[in-house]
């Protein structure tokens, strides 16, 4: 499947879930990652996650595209991968 994950936590705890989830997926955007997973991989990725994340008021959002033929992705002005910047 294919998943969208975006996130909105403390200061403190943004390096910490930003390398946890770059590990899974591909940093697209400052919060904001995109990739091909699995369900097993995900469920792995988002234990790594909770063991960081206040839930009294960290917010993580994932999108499930099931069916990769029912996504249509447009970028407007320059597309970045992040990933590809660091060597």
């Amino acid at each position: 499947m294919i998943v969208i994950m975006t996130y909105d936590v403390g200061e403190k705890r943004v390096n910490r879930i930003r390398k946890v989830i770059k590990k899974y997926l591909t940093w697209t955007q400052n919060s904001v990652f995109e990739g091909e997973i699995t369900e097993a991989k995900l469920h792995k990725c988002l234990a790594e996650i909770n063991k960081y994340m206040d839930k009294s008021c960290d917010s993580l959002y994932i999108y499930r595209v099931e069916n990769p033929k029912n996504i249509k992705k447009d970028v407007l002005g320059q597309e970045k991968n992040y990933d590809e910047l660091f060597l």
